[in-house]
C-alpha cells in the first residue's frame, strides 16, 4: 500500500506535538518537526526515493532513529513511538492544538491545570471563565478560544491545495494514468486552483467506464464506498475528504471538463450567453435544438458563445466574462517568468539547509537572484539574528558572490516589526541590506485600527521595502489578524513600497481579492517561498497560482525583473 508523503509528515509533527506536551527534550522535538517539514516538502514519493536508495539520512533532517520511523510507517502503517506517547497523553489534545494560539506548551498547561483532554472540555472551562484564571491566558485569551474553538468545524471540512495535489497523483497513479495524460483530469476547485478543498471532482474520458469504476472503489485510502454506479462514484478517504468520479465519452470530454471546473456561478454566466443566441450548454455539449454543435474540446464552449478561451483560474464570476468580452484578459503569469526568489531562510536561522547549500539549488532552477532573509533578534523561536550576526552574515553573502557567476544572493532580512510599529534592526544595518522584508510575528490580538497603524509606522521607514505575508494567516490553523489590508496597499503606492504574495502552501497570502487589488492601485506583488529548506523552493509554482487566480501579469510581479530593474525598484525615492 502506498503511503503519502503527507501521512508520514503528520504522523511526525503529532509525534513533536505529543513530545512537547509530554515535556520532552526540546531537540528531540525539533527534530521531528524538521523531518515532517523536510518530507511534507519532498516532491517525489518517499517510497521511490527508498527504491533508489534505502539511505535516507541523505535527506536534510533526517537521522538514523528518523530513518528506521519512516521505515516503520511504511511497512505497518502505524508509529510505534507516537502509539506510545497516546497512551500518556490523551489523543483528543491533538484537535486542541489546531485552535489558534494554543501551541504544545499552553495546551500542556490547560492539561496539567485543568484536566483539559479534549475540544468539548476546552470549550466548557472557557465558557465557565476557568482558563482566564490560569497564568498566562487571561479574558482576552479565553474569549478567542471560544470564538476559535467554533471556527475550528468548519475549517478542518478543507483540505490544503497541496494535501489534495498529493491525493490525486496517487489516485492518478491507481487508476493507471500517467502525470501527461490529459484523459483523466481533476476539475473543480482543484482545478481552479483555490487555496483549500471541499472535494476532489475527477474526470476521465473513457469507454470502459466498468474497469476504472472497479479500480477507484478499491483505491487503498478508502474509508468507505458513498456511491457506485455505471458512470459515476464517490469514496470518502481515510483522511475525511471526499472524492468523486464521474466517466464520459471522449465526444463530451470538454463540455464535461467546463461544467465541473465551475464555478456555478460562472457556468451559469455561460450558460445565460448561450440562450441568448439560442444554445443549450449543459456537460454533454452544445446544443442547437436537438443537435450537439460542439463539446468535445473545452475551447469550443467559450468560442460557441463569442468569447475567447477563459483560464480555469479566473473562473469566478468576477468580470472574467465581460473582460473576454471587451478583449481584455490578463495575459497571466507563468512559473517560467519569475526570475528570483526574495524571501528564504538558512540554517544560520531557522532555515534547514546551508547559505551554500539553497544558492546551489537557486541555481538549478536557474534563477538570476535570490534573497536570503532569515529572521531578526526578536523572533528568538525562529533563532533571530542580532545586528553583529548580521553583519557576519552580510560579509559571508559577500565572499559568496566573489565566487558566483550566473546568480546573486541578495542581502536581505525578514525584519520583525515591533508592537510600536519600529522594526527589529537599526537604520545603520538595514541601509546596508539590497532590500528588506518586514514582517509581523507578534501581538496578533492588536485592533483593526492598531494593527493598521502598526504597519504603516514600519513603512513610514525609508529602508522598508515588502510587506511579508501581509495577513499572518494560517489556512485551517489561524484566522488572519484584523487589518485594513486596502488602507495598506494604498499607502504602499504611496510610500513606494511592494507587498508579498507568500507561496507557502499553509500561508498563499495574500488572497486573489488583494492580489487584484494591489494591481488595480499600481503596487507590485512579491511572489516568494519563504523557503525553509531547498525543496521549499519548489512553493513557487503555488504562489503563480494563486497570482493567477489574482489577474496578475508579469509586469505586476516584483521578481519578473531582472536584478539591474530590481534594484532601481527597491530604491525608495
Amino acid at each position: 500500500m502506498e503511503t503519502r508523503n503527507t501521512e508520514i509528515a503528520d504522523l511526525f509533527k503529532k509525534t513533536a506535538d505529543f513530545l512537547e506536551i509530554a515535556g520532552t527534550n526540546p531537540f528531540r522535538v525539533r527534530a521531528y518537526r524538521n523531518a515532517a517539514r523536510t518530507i511534507k516538502s519532498l516532491a517525489r514519493s518517499i517510497t521511490d526515493l527508498l527504491t533508489e536508495d534505502p539511505d535516507l539520512t541523505r535527506l536534510s533532517g533526517i537521522g538514523k532513529e528518523l530513518d528506521d520511523k519512516i521505515k516503520e510507517i511504511i511497512r505497518t502503517g502505524k508509529l510505534g513511538k507516537l502509539e506510545e506517547l497516546e497512551e500518556r497523553v490523551p489523543a483528543g489534545l491533538h484537535r486542541v492544538l489546531k485552535v489558534p494560539g494554543l501551541g504544545p506548551r499552553k495546551v500542556k498547561a490547560l492539561y496539567d491545570k485543568l484536566s483539559i483532554r479534549n475540544i468539548e472540555d476546552l470549550r466548557r472551562e472557557a465558557r465557565e471563565g476557568r482558563i482566564r484564571e490560569l497564568a498566562g491566558f487571561g479574558q482576552k485569551t479565553e474569549n478567542r478560544i471560544l470564538r476559535d474553538v467554533d471556527r475550528l468545524d468548519s475549517n478542518e471540512k478543507r483540505t490544503l491545495w497541496i494535501t489534495a495535489e498529493n491525493i490525486a497523483g496517487s489516485l492518478r497513479e491507481h487508476l493507471g494514468f500517467d502525470l501527461s495524460n490529459r484523459d483523466l483530469i481533476v476539475t473543480g476547485s482543484f482545478r481552479r486552483r483555490k487555496e483549500t478543498v471541499r472535494d476532489l471532482d475527477v474526470l476521465v474520458a473513457s469507454r470502459d467506464s466498468k474497469a476504472i469504476m472497479e479500480r477507484f472503489v478499491n483505491f487503498d485510502q478508502i474509508d468507505r464506498v458513498l456511491a457506485n454506479g455505471h458512470t459515476r462514484a464517490s469514496i470518502l478517504l481515510r483522511s475525511g475528504l471526499q472524492v468523486d468520479l464521474r466517466v464520459v465519452e471522449l465526444s463530451c470530454l470538454g463540455a464535461a471538463l467546463h461544467y465541473f471546473t465551475g464555478s456555478q456561478a460562472h457556468n451559469i454566466a455561460i450558460r445565460r450567453l448561450g440562450r441568448q443566441k439560442g444554445l443549450k450548454i449543459n456537460e454533454y455539449g452544445v446544443f442547437k435544438g436537438d443537435r450537439r454543435i460542439a463539446g468535445q474540446a473545452e475551447e469550443e464552449i467559450f468560442t460557441s458563445v463569442g468569447l475567447p478561451y477563459i483560464e480555469p483560474e479566473l473562473r469566478e464570476d468576477s468580470g472574467e466574462i465581460q473582460a473576454a468580452r471587451e478583449k481584455r484578459l490578463p495575459a497571466l503569469i507563468a512559473l517560467n517568468d519569475i526570475r528570483g526568489d526574495l524571501h528564504c531562510h538558512t540554517d544560520d536561522s531557522d532555515g534547514r539547509n546551508s547559505l551554500e547549500e539553497m544558492v546551489r539549488a537557486a541555481e538549478t532552477k536557474g534563477y538570476e537572484y535570490i534573497a536570503v532573509t532569515n529572521h531578526t533578534g526578536s523572533l528568538k523561536i525562529a533563532r533571530g539574528l542580532k545586528a553583529a550576526d548580521v553583519r557576519h552574515l552580510i560579509k559571508k553573502i559577500d565572499r559568496l558572490n566573489q565566487r558566483l557567476s550566473h546568480l546573486v544572493v541578495l542581502k536581505s532580512m525578514e525584519v520583525d516589526i515591533l508592537k510600536d510599529g519600529e522594526l527589529d534592526l537599526p537604520n545603520d544595518i538595514l541601509e546596508e541590506l539590497d532590500f528588506t522584508v518586514c514582517s509581523i510575528h507578534s501581538h496578533f490580538g492588536l485592533s483593526r485600527a492598531e494593527q493598521t497603524e502598526r504597519i504603516l509606522r514600519a513603512m513610514d521607514n525609508p529602508y522598508f521595502n515588502i510587506l511579508g505575508h501581509p495577513t499572518g494567516r494560517l489556512l485551517n490553523r489561524r484566522p488572519a489578524y484584523r487589518v485594513d489590508l486596502d488602507r495598506l496597499i494604498t499607502a504602499a503606492a504611496e510610500r513606494g513600497c511592494f507587498l508579498e504574495l507568500n507561496a507557502h502552501p499553509e500561508r498563499l497570502d495574500i488572497d486573489d481579492v488583494h492580489c487584484r487589488s494591489a494591481k488595480d492601485k499600481g503596487v507590485r506583488v512579491a511572489i516568494s517561498t519563504d523557503a525553509h529548506g531547498i525543496s521549499d523552493l519548489d512553493f513557487m509554482r503555488l504562489g503563480v497560482a494563486q497570482a493567477r487566480r489574482g489577474w496578475l501579469e508579469p509586469q505586476d510581479v516584483l521578481n519578473t525583473r531582472g536584478l539591474d530593474q530590481l534594484m532601481k525598484l527597491f530604491k525608495r525615492s
